[in-house]
């Protein structure tokens, strides 16, 4: 009888300590029948899986076995060897027919149990007719269940995965060793530097301005240079509002709010200006630090610290630059409450712009980074890997884009926001103020808020000059939305499919429960009953785990290293009238030294990428096998290069650079 062979080729990832020497084994299943149990064994010996290897096995079965569905994998130690840990990236197999069948695996195997894993064509649970097929998609989701499992670290914000410590969550969604080894010396090596000057654990306050400089003065950006000479300037004050690191809070004032009551004789616009005038031209807007209100602040070196919650009123001028010119530091309107202005002395007005950067900086860490990027990010993937299996389109669309979040945020959990943390122990909002704001927020955020071209609709910032955040987030929006579309249209040819998904369907429905608490009023789709809803869903989530992250993230040292100009706590309340304060005033109002260094080394060590940061349009993981999905990859990779020389083309004519929306820089997802 004649035989029949299967080339099988193996490939191992290229990752430090992905090899093994244990013999591996394979099995092809079929739609016709199975091969045996089989040793892949080859001339290369011990070498066939070593890291990176790619080794080719013939497979030998009596008959065909007709389309391949899956195979079976396992690895075995010798005699007297240790288990060790392999991740294999993906196996190749030819038939005697002449078909290449392609399986993506992107795991690693630590022990000599079997694996099962499906040929990559994506295929929907509504669409796997076969037997096994099905049988191994359960298995999958049942395993994934009880490895990501949802837990509540605070009633009221967003659920998490359940893990006790960082070695408790799977492999594959740990960082790699390069990644932990980077990360780890950049916190090492920052904290000692700060031993080493003895600043982290001195209480005092700073003996002036320029000694502030000894924080990690070699460690600067060109941003945060410009920072340190530019800070007290109201034009770079109002630049900031667009351009840095919390541009999700401005929006357009057209009626005054009822509690902020600023008139014409306190800011001068100009020749015949009013404040009607230019808020019904468009010129007037307005950041309002309301869920700030009230929050119980923080006890810092045995003292009460102070945060404000301040309304600033911004006007355009003829020039295209925003500039403050009205700043009430509380809610409510009282003789206590001066509205301070430009025409104030010189260290008022500065006072007061220090007490709104600090309120910025504030909300910018647990809303506008913490909550609706980091947490958000973890709720897309927790909900991915429990319900959608591998074999599915979503899973392969958005797997590269749950990347190390799990990870980074078991660690921000430990480290920044638990009873010890870092932002515990040093913010004004730590502790009891940090749950409440969260809380404020998640109950407040919407839908719309996290689609750029919505939010930046509803803020009525379309035509606002010089803001690059908006000008770059829309046009990767874009970029990203015809992508998902080509992909999930090539997939889903009509609405009654998205419909019929019961895999889609959990998904969506776990981010509603876990991610938004069942809050129909976010606008947060409970289910999805169209094409059209999937993929601007899809768009934003991707969006967010990769440029909407990037652009309040990777500034972070940049606008927040230099502390005047970002102060995340303050040590006196504000003055309650004009003409009270001095350069001394505010040096006892900034963070003493242990506080302000402890928060440097935190934004410095958030703002680092690894040198195996993958980024936005790359997959090295292949896991679509279709050629339109592929092509359609090709072309996201060259729009998104395009973008990119657009983006630095402009900058090569600005003062400022705006660098965190380029492609070339955005990571594929929340790993920082």
């Amino acid at each position: 009888m004649k035989l029949v062979n299967y080339t099988v080729t193996v490939a191992t990832g290229d990752l430090a300590f992905a090899g093994t020497f244990h013999n591996v084994y394979i099995k092809l299943v079929g739609t016709e029948g199975e091969s045996e149990h089989t040793w892949l064994e080859s001339l290369k010996g011990p070498l066939s899986f070593i890291r990176g290897a790619e080794s080719s096995f013939t497979v030998t079965c009596p008959v065909s076995i007709g389309k391949l569905i899956l195979v079976e994998i396992d690895k075995q130690p010798h005699l007297l060897s240790f288990e060790d840990s392999w991740f294999p990236a993906k196996v190749e197999v030819k038939s005697p027919e002449g078909d290449t069948y392609n399986f993506p695996i992107y795991r690693w195997i630590t022990d000599s149990e079997v694996h099962l894993f499906r040929e990559g064509k994506a295929l929907r649970v509504f669409e796997d007719d076969n037997l096994l097929g099905r049988y191994s998609r359960e298995l999958e989701l049942k395993q994934r269940g009880k490895d990501y499992r949802w837990d509540v670290y605070l009633e009221g914000i967003p659920h998490c995965m359940k893990a006790e410590c960082i070695f408790s969550l799977p492999c594959e969604v740990r960082f790699s060793f390069t990644k932990t080894t980077e990360f780890f010396f950049t916190a090492a090596t920052g904290l000692a530097e700060l031993q080493l000057k003895g600043l982290s654990d001195c209480t005092k306050n700073w003996p002036n301005i320029d000694a502030i400089h000894r924080v990690f003065c070699c460690k600067r950006t060109d941003i945060s240079e410009y920072v340190q000479k530019h800070w007290k300037e109201d034009a770079f004050f109002g630049y900031e509002f667009l351009n840095g690191v919390n541009p999700m809070l401005i929006q357009r004032c057209s009626v005054l709010p009822n509690n902020f009551p600023v008139s014409d004789d306190m800011v001068f616009l100009g020749a015949h200006c009013t404040l009607a005038g230019e808020m019904e031209k468009g010129n007037i807007f307005l950041c309002d630090y309301k869920p700030l209100d009230g929050l119980k602040t923080n006890i810092i070196n045995g003292m009460k610290q102070y945060l404000m919650a301040p309304l600033i009123l911004l006007h355009k001028t003829p020039d295209d630059q925003l500039m403050p010119i009205a700043i009430q530091l509380k809610q409510t309107p009282a003789d206590d409450n001066p509205i301070f202005c430009p025409t104030d002395s010189e260290y008022d007005w500065l006072t007061a712009k220090i007490f709104v950067k600090s309120a910025d900086f504030n909300e910018h860490e647990l809303n506008v980074h913490l909550l609706r990027t980091h947490l958000m990010a973890e709720v897309f993937a927790v909900s991915l890997l429990r319900n959608v299996p591998m074999v599915h389109p979503l899973y392969k669309l958005l797997v590269p884009h749950t990347r190390y979040t799990l990870q980074i945020n078991n660690l921000a959990r430990g480290l920044l926001i638990s009873k010890t943390g870092i932002f515990t122990k040093f913010a004004a909002s730590g502790g009891e103020g940090m749950k409440t704001l969260l809380k404020r927020s998640l109950s407040s955020m919407t839908y719309r808020s996290l689609c750029i071209p919505d939010d930046i609709a509803d803020r009525g910032l379309e035509n606002v000059p010089n803001f690059y955040y908006r000008d770059d987030g829309l046009k990767l929006w874009e970029i990203i939305h015809r992508f998902v579309q080509g992909v999930l249209n090539f997939y889903y040819k009509n609405d009654d499919e998205v419909q019929k998904d019961t895999e889609l369907q959990k998904w969506i429905s776990d981010i509603f429960e876990h991610g938004f608490l069942s809050q129909a009023g976010t606008g947060i789709p409970e289910s999805f009953t169209t094409v059209a809803e999937l993929v601007k869903f899809v768009t934003m989530v991707i969006f967010t785990c990769s440029g909407q992250h990037s652009a309040v993230n990777a500034g972070q040292f940049d606008d927040c290293g230099w502390m005047p100009n970002a102060p995340l706590t303050l040590q006196h309340p504000p003055p309650t009238t004009k003409g009270t304060t001095s350069e001394a005033t505010i040096l006892q109002t900034l963070p003493a030294v242990n506080a302000t260094v402890q928060i440097a080394a935190t934004v410095w060590l958030l703002s680092r990428q690894s040198t195996d940061s993958v980024y936005l349009g790359q997959y090295p993981e292949e896991h679509f096998s279709e050629k339109i999905p592929c092509k359609l990859i090709k072309h996201f990779q060259g729009e998104l290069q395009v973008l990119s020389a657009i983006i630095n083309a402009r900058n090569k004519n600005l003062e400022v650079p705006y660098t965190y929306l380029d492609p070339m820089v955005v990571e594929n997802s929340v790993s920082t």
